[in-house]
């Protein structure tokens, strides 16, 4: 993962052996299977744009240029680029002292500086205003998005530092390089993509949370689409608010593109080699207490509000409409299914943009993930919407929210097993079927077993996902069903957070696993084979 290549045009002739040539032929399964999970994908998008026109054109400009809508552009716009930024910085720099320093207990934190992800977002605002009910506001989003979205940026990045060719570092260093101008011009370079697709999840992330921003009083495009949506049940208008998203969602994704370049990011050797484990010296305590108080601010705050609560629960006036228990089913359950339908619609997307990369293939890729900025309750609303002139037998149903949980969080299924399909060598399917192995029997015993990691990861992924997902899950859940998040949010809003923490807790317990599985897999290739 280090050595930059230029893309070059492949020139097919009739003397490659025909194992090579078949892999630059028009690949036609796998493109009608990934242009129909793009269409099922769009469905938000057509959804926004057909609502939006009812009112006409000349009104959505009228609404997107009014003065309020302004405002909640810069206020949605700023939080993500300094939100990105700060997960930029933190994500980047914890991962390069835990993959190459000697920074004391680096097994440990490389588990626990990954553990905030398994905390859902609405659950940490939850416990910051509890402690500070000052904590709200431009500054309350920031220090709570930062902290909850920081991992998303680590978990790639420790990824990148650990698989990286140590040579180009130690020429660097012989030209003359001081360690700075090393790690600013041949570490950071080689990280730079990784880097990049965490940013793109953190500020895709961003765009549709609600949670979160409902909590700590902070107005952006989400709560207020949520608003005109639910309490003022002004469809056209929240839609004509979700274009402006898809829009913003379109400049990431074109920012992520030019700055990424034309190059793609090879590693040169197949043998996997050390990088340089620098030494912290005076560095080392004042590195550990960083490390002490960013986990502080991360897990402490959220865990310890929770156990306060579970000790010090009041009453409330809500009915216990399911238990705990029927809950914590329901909530796995959802999520396993969302996990195992998004990772299997993301396997032939991957597929046909790591093994037949066009530019063709590149914008059916990028397409996939404008999805990730639509928030979920747009995405309830468009399935609602089709459901209804289409299957309704679907409507109120429990497929219909594992279907629109498997379309919100698609992207981060994307994620992971194209990573795992791009490590997986291609000669070995090659050398299969010159043995005469069939298309499927190499699938079966050549490919899975090289990409069964990745699918492991993205379905972690989603499952995580999916156990903390809130909006979606209010519109779409069918009636008499709770989920754990349905619940906590109930008594939230009903002020019983004694009632609410036993919930919160739960959550946090069943999304533990997947995150211990996502931070193994990110950690396993290629181990780093010296230790401090």
């Amino acid at each position: 993962m280090t050595d930059t290549v230029a893309d070059a045009p492949v020139l097919v002739t009739s003397a490659l052996p025909p194992t090579v040539a078949a892999r630059h032929r028009r690949p036609v399964l796998l493109w009608v299977l990934a242009g129909a999970v793009t269409v099922i994908l769009a469905l938000p998008v057509v959804y926004v744009v057909a609502q939006a026109t009812r009112s006409g054109w000349s009104e959505i400009v009228r609404l997107v240029l009014r003065r309020f809508t302004l405002e909640l552009l810069w206020n949605t716009a700023r939080l993500s680029v300094v939100v990105t930024l700060a997960c930029a910085v933190i994500g980047t720099t914890t991962a390069w002292f835990v993959e190459r320093t000697d920074l004391p207990g680096r097994r440990l934190w490389a588990v626990v500086v990954v553990l905030p992800v398994a905390i859902p977002d609405f659950v940490v605002g939850f416990g910051w205003v509890s402690v500070a009910p000052s904590v709200h506001g431009f500054f309350g989003a920031l220090l709570v998005m930062t902290l909850a979205l920081y991992p998303l940026v680590y978990l790639p990045v420790a990824a990148s530092f650990r698989g990286a060719d140590p040579g180009q570092e130690e020429v660097a260093r012989s030209l003359g390089l001081g360690r700075m101008a090393t790690f600013r011009r041949v570490t950071l370079s080689q990280a730079r993509p990784a880097l990049l697709g965490g940013c793109i999840l953190v500020s895709l992330a961003l765009l549709a949370e609600y949670g979160a921003f409902e909590i700590l009083r902070y107005q952006t495009l989400t709560t207020e689409i949520f608003f005109e949506s639910q309490r003022s049940y002004n469809i056209p208008v929240a839609s004509s608010l979700s274009l402006i998203l898809v829009v913003l969602s379109l400049a990431v994704l074109g920012g992520d593109a030019a700055a990424r370049g034309r190059g793609r990011v090879a590693r040169s050797a197949r043998v996997a080699r050390a990088g340089t484990v620098h030494r912290l010296g005076r560095w080392r305590l004042p590195s550990l207490l960083g490390f002490v108080v960013l986990t502080g601010l991360a897990l402490g705050v959220p865990i310890g509000v929770i156990i306060y609560w579970l000790f010090n629960s009041g009453t409330t006036t809500l009915p216990a409409s399911t238990s705990m228990v029927g809950a914590a089913l329901t909530t796995a359950g959802y999520a396993a299914g969302a996990g195992a339908l998004a990772t299997l619609l993301a396997l032939p997307v991957a597929l046909l943009a790591v093994r037949h990369p066009r530019r063709s293939t590149r914008v059916l890729e990028r397409s996939t993930f404008i999805v990730q900025a639509i928030p979920g309750l747009i995405i309830a609303l468009a399935l609602v919407y089709f459901s209804i002139r289409g299957l309704r037998v679907f409507y109120q149903s429990s497929p219909l929210l594992i279907i629109g949980y498997a379309i919100m969080f698609f992207p981060l299924a994307l994620v992971a097993v194209r990573t795992s399909v791009a490590q997986a060598p291609v000669e070995l399917e090659e050398v299969a079927r010159s043995l005469g192995r069939r298309p499927l029997a190499v699938w079966w015993r050549v490919v899975l077993p090289l990409v069964g990691p990745g699918l492991a990861a993205a379905f972690s992924l989603v499952f995580l996902s999916t156990v903390t997902e809130l909006t979606l899950t209010l519109v779409l859940i069918p009636t008499g069903v709770q989920t754990l998040a349905t619940q906590f949010w109930a008594y939230t809003t009903n002020l019983s957070y004694g009632a609410a923490a036993p919930y919160a807790g739960l959550m946090i317990a069943i999304a533990v696993v997947p995150s211990y599985v996502l931070g193994r897999w990110f950690n396993r290739l290629p181990a780093r084979t010296r230790e401090p």
